[in-house]
């Protein structure tokens, strides 16, 4: 049968047009509702500098088509992406200006967006002092033309284009000038008069004084501009040296700054000849025009100094402390531990590695390193265990995207300290997220209980209070044993590793998926059951969706939550037994738990990969089974409340378009995040040993 299968950016952008609705919801705090409008636009961002550029490449030739994309479907890709962003950016360009910017005012925070706005004395001596002494020396305005040498546009630089006329002359005269936002803030905040906020963008405040910049000239218009350039690096994967590695990423990584211009944002008010003078004077090709609001980057909308008051949530989920955890070794040892951020305290991770570097009888302890935080507690908890005298080992993976630098900074740190660190394998990343402590008795060599740690989520104590992730502290000997054979394979001792319960990408993991949903196909068809729920942030790879297709058929149920690239097509014959479901709320759903109903036997699975090629052909990744039976309730309950969800939750139809479950969803109060986080408050006895 020929399936069929949603594009991929496609399928990205009606993720990302669900993130942009989250802006539009009023029940939300203003500030909240202002944070999803950057997260949207950042999300944009990216997106056009890797899968755009890519595919931008292939259009206009200067990458060969020698995939499965040719440069006809290339250019309609790109067409079709173009049209659907246009259509969101309408969107944003609607909520922000009828229902963000009204919300601020009665909230008594005013933003003025031109000079005419702004009428208090007060505020008209304020905005000239401050051009004059904070903006107006970082400003070089740079003549546009085309008999002139064409400045350089930096990535992801705010460029504000300027056209004037002298005024003893009728040609018009052009300059670009770089907004300095490394010394001025993108938000400025104006003298408050009677309990109101008053804030201008820096850009405002640059067009309300341009007869200074421009004396003996009559400005005509200024439109703010900006470029963002291929992003994506390759690496040369027959590269096994690590110093080697390191030049080519160090070198890669400069060049992403100079890279092909993949997208040309501009004011969408600008006139056609105006834009067509800018596109001639710095090459840009149509293809490259991406129309934009007055006020590009709204990423930075995250930055918008408001009060307190209007970025609360209220009843927000904060991070659980389990009281009287004094060890988390012995806890392990008793039962399997199973933590859900930010709901729990990524402070409990720190806890258990804080035990291994003062445990006299840890012997090593390994880790593998994807992202993690500016002046990291994990990296620095490991580098006190390196002087504490504990052998340290930590996978660094060099090539995750747009860290790259960050994390080779982190392995030198670690490295000096003592620390063996062991870099990117050869054509391949390492996305497991997974720790290992190693116990020994020294005084007779005796092996003590060893304790793993499998997660969904990075080792990141920032992104732990933003994200909702899985992880598992197990002292389960199989467990334990099997990864430390994935931290032999990585250090090159295993070429052709046995995994007796772990799931690794590469190895065992493929075929065990296989064998759980024809399991579940096999009970579908004898006993009429059949159940499989799978929770993931990205579903892709053809091979797996069709194994879901041939499932659908043979009558078992599936329900899928993916917050994001979902390439599988509901509403067909073939899928009629399967829903998706996207949820997006306060924190972004990034665990990956899979459930097999096991004919009344269920078998649950936590772990790094979603089902993109990328994840399960091209990265070592790991998934570990749930084992304790209270555990594997707690995640069923947990995928049921998330099911159950009518607040937050909506189903994805066969047009990509974004369902509610409910007619009526801002009178819901079935909220996945907050229900759950009661879910677990009210278990937090179940927790503490004593309670065994």
């Amino acid at each position: 049968m020929d399936y069929q299968y949603f594009k991929r950016d496609i399928s990205w952008l009606s993720f990302n047009y669900r993130v942009l609705l989250e802006a539009d919801d009023d029940t939300l705090p203003v500030g909240e509702r202002l944070n999803f409008i950057s997260i949207y636009s950042s999300n944009l961002e990216e997106f056009y500098k890797v899968r755009v550029a890519d595919h931008k490449a292939v259009a206009t030739g200067k990458i060969p088509a020698d995939g499965p994309e040719s440069v006809q479907e290339a250019i309609e890709l790109v067409e079709e992406i173009n049209q659907e962003v246009n259509r969101q950016l309408e969107e944003r360009v609607r909520i922000f200006e009828q229902k963000l910017l009204p919300a601020l005012r009665r909230a008594h925070v005013i933003f003025f967006q031109s000079r005419q706005e702004v009428q208090a004395p007060e505020h008209q001596a304020f905005v000239r002092t401050f051009f004059r002494e904070e903006v107006l020396p970082y400003l070089a305005p740079v003549p546009v033309g085309r008999d002139k040498v064409v400045s350089f546009l930096r990535n992801d630089r705010l460029y504000l284009s300027v056209q004037v006329k002298p005024k003893q002359r009728e040609d018009l005269e052009y300059f670009v000038m770089k907004l300095p936002y490394s010394k001025a803030p993108r938000f400025v905040e104006l003298p408050r008069l009677k309990n109101t906020y008053y804030i201008m963008y820096l850009e405002d405040i640059i067009k309300a004084n341009l007869d200074v910049i421009f004396p003996g000239y009559e400005v005509e218009s200024a439109y703010c501009i900006k470029i963002s350039r291929d992003a994506d690096i390759v690496i040369d994967e027959g590269i096994a040296n690590a110093p080697q590695l390191i030049e080519q990423v160090l070198e890669k990584v400069k060049r992403r700054k100079t890279g092909v211009i993949c997208r040309f944002v501009y004011d969408r008010a600008m006139p056609a000849d105006y834009l067509a003078f800018l596109m001639d004077a710095y090459h840009i090709d149509r293809r490259e025009l991406v129309p934009g609001d007055k006020h590009l980057n709204l990423e930075d909308l995250r930055r918008l100094p408001l009060p307190s008051t209007l970025k609360q949530l209220p009843g927000k989920p904060q991070p659980m402390v389990i009281a009287e955890l004094d060890s988390i070794f012995r806890r392990v040892e008793q039962k399997d531990l199973l933590l859900h951020y930010p709901y729990h305290s990524f402070g409990h991770f720190l806890q258990f590695l804080h035990e291994a570097a003062t445990d006299p009888f840890t012997h090593e302890i390994m880790l593998t390193q994807y992202r993690v935080a500016d002046n990291s507690a994990v990296i620095n908890t490991l580098i006190a265990a390196a002087r504490n005298g504990k052998r340290v080992t930590v996978f660094v993976e060099l090539k995750a995207r747009f860290d790259e630098e960050h994390n080779l900074a982190t392995a030198q740190l670690m490295e000096a300290s003592g620390i063996r660190i062991l870099y990117s394998l050869p054509g391949l990343k390492v996305h497991a997220k997974v720790a290992l402590v190693l116990r020994r008795d020294p005084s007779t060599r005796h092996k003590m209980p060893g304790y793993a740690y499998i997660s969904t989520g990075n080792f990141n104590e920032k992104t732990a209070t933003l994200y909702a992730d899985c992880g598992l502290f197990t002292a389960n000997r199989v467990l334990v044993n099997d990864l430390h054979t994935l931290f032999r394979t990585l250090r090159g001792k295993e070429e052709t590793p046995v995994f007796h319960r772990l799931l690794v990408a590469r190895f065992n993991l493929i075929p065990i998926l296989r064998q759980l949903i024809y399991n579940e196909m096999n009970f579908a068809k004898n006993t009429g059951g059949g159940r499989i729920i799978l929770k993931m942030n990205a579903l892709q790879d053809p091979a797996m969706i069709d194994l879901l297709y041939e499932a659908s058929e043979a009558g078992v149920q599936i329900d899928l939550i993916v917050r994001g690239i979902c390439c599988l097509v509901p509403g067909q014959e073939y899928s009629r037994n399967i829903r998706v479901t996207r949820l997006v709320d306060t924190f972004l759903e990034h665990a990956r738990v899979w459930y097999f109903g096991g004919g009344g036997k269920p078998k649950l699975f936590i772990g790094s990969p979603d089902w993109m090629k990328r994840n399960l052909y091209r990265r070592i990744e790991a998934v570990t089974p749930v084992l304790d039976p209270d555990l594997k309730k707690e995640l069923t309950d947990m995928l049921t409340i998330q099911l159950a969800d009518k607040r937050k939750a909506c189903f994805v139809d066969s047009h990509l378009h974004n369902l509610w479950k409910s007619p009526h969803p801002k009178q819901e109060k079935n909220r996945a995040q907050y229900a759950f986080y009661d879910y677990l408050k009210e278990k937090i006895h179940s927790y503490l040993p004593h309670s065994e």
